[in-house]
């Protein structure tokens, strides 16, 4: 399986109220096989961020997602470009809370498998996630 997967994290104060939007899709067909949003408690924006791709990964781990078949490679789409960049390997990570959260997704990347990229997109191009990151937040 070969699946496209948009993640946004938000919090509203910085830190404030926080939640996260993923929206999965089958890269074959371009369906949507899951799209989601929740409120994750009060913290920071980029811990949000960090948050929705460790929710994303966990979501492919749900056995009705195994029984589609092994996972191939998942595309990443964020608007954070800090996050991008940590995932990456690029920038250094000084907060240990946020590079305790890039071990959790290192763990969850070996667990779900295939080839995993992780890209920045502008706010315009992530605004199905972002729209489950407002919803949560709204209700």
């Amino acid at each position: 399986m070969k699946y496209i997967i948009h993640t946004d994290g938000g919090a509203r104060g910085n830190p404030g109220p926080a939640a996260i939007g993923v929206v999965i899709e089958d890269e074959r067909d371009g369906k949507v096989v899951a799209e989601f949003g929740k409120t994750i408690g009060e913290t920071t924006n980029n811990t949000a961020e960090y948050q929705a791709v460790i929710e994303a990964l966990n979501f492919l781990l749900r056995p009705e997602m195994r029984e589609r078949g092994s996972v191939q490679s998942i595309s990443f789409f964020l608007d954070s470009t800090l996050v991008v960049n940590q995932l990456n390997g690029l920038f250094k990570i000084k907060q240990p809370h946020l590079r305790e959260l890039l071990m959790r997704v290192r763990v969850l990347e070996q667990q779900v498998g295939g080839q995993i990229q992780y890209a920045a997109v502008p706010r315009e191009q992530n605004s199905r996630a972002d729209f489950f990151v407002n919803q949560a937040l709204d209700a």
